[in-house]
């Protein structure tokens, strides 16, 4: 299984899956963040852009991301202030520029996003910033590869690892789950030749029963990742229960403010109420992010599911394995 949407891709394009002998199989894992924002957050975040003196910020692509019934962008043409902004960091100059505005900060991510929301936060409180907000999905990504083989039944014997995740985690996240779970993890990047030789060394390692963790992306990833960011995380956010959309509730899946940062935190500080939503019920999204099936399986795909017009959380954005599948296998004529 591979975990990284950059990889889904570059191996569909490269056209990687017809030279694969038939003994060897590559699932798509829960590689993309959008895909894993919770419908309930999107609904969140337009009941704040609807309220008075909101300012919502966030990325282009979440404003195309569609909630229960519309997106953020229509939000926007019908003129709440909603703006688009490239990190929490340019979100904060906003409250900073407009103290009598609350401006919320949308945000799902992995470690990387984390990250750059921890600085977001411990800068708002250095500050003494009291208009900005965080109404975030943030997910801790060991906890979701654990999860993915504690499921029953599961089929993933070998693992690709998120280079951009592990640039902060570092490998030493990784060990213990590789260690319990006897599957090796490999860390590699997204070019052919870069995955064709991950491929290579977790066949070798399966061959050999040597379950470890193994760097193959050395330039960016260490073994104990970046220590600095890694701390400053730790000092903003605790790790907790985070629902997943098209998985579910991972235990301990998710970064959440510790008590000393929790004024930054939207769902406390707006009163909001979440309410679970899944994805169509027809979908297979559930079995596609756990390995067990590929989107092409799903009786959705290409036909009422499609880029535009999805109905599960693998088709929500172009990094998702659905769309990823729509986009590169189309010419191979499996859209019958």
């Amino acid at each position: 299984m591979e975990l990284c949407s950059g990889q889904t891709n570059s191996f569909l394009e490269n056209g990687l899956d017809q030279y694969l002998p038939s003994n060897i199989d590559i699932v798509h894992g829960p590689a993309c963040a959008v895909c894993a924002a919770p419908i309930a957050l999107i609904d969140a975040a337009i009941e704040l852009a609807n309220r008075e003196n909101v300012i919502l910020c966030a990325s282009f692509e979440l404003l195309r991301l569609k909630g229960s019934v519309c997106d953020l962008l229509e939000i926007k043409a019908q003129g709440r202030d909603v703006r688009v902004v490239h990190t929490p960091l340019d979100s904060l100059a906003i409250a900073r520029e407009e103290p009598g505005k609350k401006v919320v900060f949308l945000s799902v991510g992995f470690e990387m996003a984390a990250q750059s929301n921890a600085l977001a936060a411990w800068q708002a409180k250095r500050l003494g910033l009291k208009n900005y907000f965080l109404l975030a999905s943030q997910c801790y990504f060991p906890a979701v590869v654990k999860h993915i083989l504690a499921v029953p039944g599961s089929k993933v014997q070998g693992i690709f690892g998120l280079s951009s995740v592990c640039s902060v985690t570092g490998m030493v996240d990784f060990e213990p789950i590789s260690k319990r779970y006897q599957v090796p993890i490999v860390i590699t990047g997204h070019a052919p030749t870069d995955l064709l030789e991950g491929i290579r060394l977790c066949v070798n390692l399966l061959e050999n029963k040597n379950a470890s963790v193994e760097n193959l992306f050395r330039g960016s990833v260490s073994r104990d990742g970046n220590r600095e960011g890694k701390s400053l995380i730790k000092e903003v956010f605790q790790l907790g229960d985070r629902y997943w959309r098209g998985i579910g509730v991972v235990e301990q899946g998710g970064y959440h403010l510790r008590p000393e940062f929790q004024q930054f935190d939207a769902e406390r500080a707006f009163e909001l109420q979440f309410e679970a939503k899944g994805d169509n019920q027809a979908c297979i999204s559930r079995e596609i992010l756990l390995g067990f099936k590929k989107p092409t399986d799903c009786p959705l795909f290409g036909k009422g599911c499609r880029p535009g017009n999805a109905m599960g959380s693998t088709m929500v954005s172009s990094e998702g394995a659905c769309a990823s599948y729509y986009n590169f296998k189309n010419d191979r004529q499996l859209l019958a």
